[in-house]
């Protein structure tokens, strides 16, 4: 039987925020990341932003674009490219799926998360599409309507 996840299993190094008022998330994966030693201890160390960041899928292999991991403070000539491209790893359906809805359907691939899950570094990537500005305006409604009703519970 496989162990259930503890809630410590998983340390969060970086959160794209943005990423569901922006879009609208259809799929998620878990995918590994490629890295080199001193991006590691930066991502230990919590220098990570991945918020301007997006996958794209360059010949049956899928790549994270623009995730900027800070230089290694005491990395000296060793240090890595801090926006250079880095490979996920990803089962080969999973990155068959990614193709079909990327080329056929103009979805987008955005990282969600940046965290380690038993000492690996993980990205939680998602298939999205993008929002309009209504779309945009109807979730903040939505949620400050939900945010009045549990005021008024709270304060009955």
């Amino acid at each position: 039987m496989a162990k259930a996840l503890e809630p410590e299993d998983k340390i969060s190094v970086a959160r794209n925020r943005a990423a569901r008022h922006d879009y609208h998330v259809l799929d998620t994966w878990e995918a590994g990341l490629v890295l080199s030693g001193t991006e590691v201890k930066a991502l230990r160390d919590g220098k990570a932003n991945i918020k301007d960041a997006y996958g794209i899928v360059r010949s049956g292999e899928v790549f994270l674009i623009n995730a900027h991991i800070s230089p290694y403070e005491r990395g000296g000539y060793v240090n890595h490219d801090p926006t250079r491209l880095r490979k996920l790893l990803l089962h080969k359906k999973e990155i068959q799926r990614m193709i079909g809805a990327v080329e056929r359907q103009g979805l987008t691939l955005i990282p969600l998360e940046l965290y380690f899950r038993r000492g690996r570094a993980k990205v939680l990537i998602a298939l999205a599409k993008g929002k309009q500005l209504h779309d945009k305006r109807d979730d903040s409604r939505r949620k400050d309507a939900e945010r009045e009703i549990a005021r008024a519970f709270r304060s009955r």
